[in-house]
């Protein structure tokens, strides 16, 4: 479930493109004038007004916008203005230019995204950086990591809600055997979480739990600060639970010393048009808080302004 609220009758996109314009324009920027306009428009609608932007004002609007805006606020506006495969592509593109193995972005992608929207994502990743996104995985990443990423990044699953229990039980029993010999980097285990359908995983791990007493991640915890063992733990978590997932992912962001605002943005700027609401009731079950009043708590100014719009809260 979504949070975005989108106007019902949303003004002419010419009107939109005016009014950021003006808000760029004179003194100073209106910061707010950005948020009532892009932070309540759906996908569709931004990439018409970029289009639009861009043909009226012979200038690319993620441009203006990084030429008037800072810090956290601009990074949020910037992501949530790009076409979702690119915005994948280029967050991807940043984790492999800073790569450390526990970097869990290329996970995310890979595992939360349809077999589609990860073929627009690979095209969107060629069209901007001029070559594969799977090339700069395997030049940034090295031993498990690649081993692991490259087969995830390039897979194209199934679908369906098709499910072949017989295959569930005789993977169920290779996946233990695998991880109770510490074969974590095993050829079968990583085909296994990289091609089937996630309906098929689902049953393969619910059968794991009832034959063998425990959930797989709780057994790929056998070595918590293993970080090739977290990966694979992130990897099981995006493809069964992702909301789950992302609701630890902004609750460790934010219940430390310090606001982790680039995961933070990352979440809230990804998921805000798929299941934020989800995310967000998760966030309040486990934190008996709700999302967008621990994000009032942590986070100012037009960050926070920004946050709260695509949070769907009422005042934003």
């Amino acid at each position: 479930m979504a949070t975005l609220r989108v106007p019902q009758t949303p003004p002419p996109v010419a009107d939109d493109c005016e009014q950021l314009r003006k808000a760029f324009s004179g003194w100073g920027t209106n910061e707010d004038l950005i948020i009532s306009i892009l932070g309540h428009r759906n996908a569709a609608q931004r990439k018409l007004i970029r289009e639009t932007y861009a043909e009226t004002y012979g200038e690319d609007l993620l441009k203006a916008l990084d030429k008037e805006l800072t810090s956290d606020f601009e990074r949020l506006v910037h992501l949530w203005a790009l076409d979702s495969a690119e915005r994948d592509a280029f967050l991807a593109n940043e984790a492999t230019k800073r790569w450390t193995s526990s970097n869990q972005v290329l996970v995310e992608i890979a595992c939360t995204r349809s077999s589609e929207q990860m073929f627009a994502v690979r095209k969107a990743y060629h069209a901007l950086y001029k070559k594969s996104l799977e090339e700069d995985v395997a030049h940034h990443t090295t031993g498990d990591f690649r081993k692991l990423l490259l087969p995830l990044m390039s897979s194209y699953r199934y679908e369906g809600d098709e499910v072949n229990l017989t295959l569930a039980k005789s993977e169920a029993k290779l996946l233990h055997e695998k991880i109770t010999d510490k074969a974590y980097n095993d050829d079968d285990l990583i085909r296994i979480l990289a091609t089937r359908s996630r309906a098929q995983i689902n049953a393969t791990l619910n059968h794991y739990k009832d034959a063998f007493g425990k959930d797989i991640n709780k057994d790929l915890k056998a070595e918590p600060k293993d970080e090739y063992l977290s990966l694979l733990r992130a990897t099981v978590k995006c493809l069964v639970r992702p909301e789950k997932y992302f609701e630890k992912f902004i609750r460790l962001s934010i219940n430390k010393r310090g606001t982790d605002e680039g995961a933070l943005t990352r979440v809230v700027a990804t998921r805000a048009e798929i299941d934020l609401k989800i995310i967000a009731n998760e966030y309040q079950r486990r934190s008996s808080i709700p999302l967008d009043r621990a994000i009032i708590k942590d986070t100012n100014g037009d960050y926070e302004k920004m946050l709260l719009a695509l949070l769907g809260h009422e005042d934003a």
